[in-house]
């Protein structure tokens, strides 16, 4: 599976940055998809899944409120919407694809997602 993400950049403090990730037309509906996202130093941590059916859709406790995860099975996209952006939010963002057997299966870990993308810089100046 092929994964291409784009939207990164360079934002102040408060703005708002849209993430998008198109994924395989094949396979994508059979996947529940995640954000993860790694500042230098740090271990890549989980940022935001959603499921299969866009229904169960956990964040991480850090961007709660603030992100918003959604998917467009018809196009085979996922995207992370970030408002109110901090400087801890700075990091290079990966979407990733887990192949999942029931629609309720929404994966956090990392080592659960089996293809990913690239990654795309986000920087957020204070």
């Amino acid at each position: 599976v092929q994964l291409q993400a784009s939207g990164g950049g360079l934002v102040q403090a408060g703005g708002s940055l849209r993430l998008s990730c198109a994924g395989s037309r094949r396979t994508f509906n059979m996947n529940a998809m995640g954000w993860f996202r790694q500042a230098p130093g740090k271990e890549r941590e989980f940022v935001a899944a959603i499921g299969r059916g866009g229904f169960n859709t956990p964040y991480a406790d850090s961007v709660k409120g603030r992100f918003t995860i959604s998917r467009n099975n018809a196009e085979s996209t996922v995207v992370l919407q970030m408002n109110s952006l901090k400087s801890e939010d700075t990091a290079t963002y990966y979407c990733a694809s887990a192949y999942v057997r029931r629609a309720d299966i929404v994966p956090v870990s990392p080592s659960q997602y089996q293809d990913w993308g690239p990654g795309t810089q986000v920087t957020v100046s204070s």
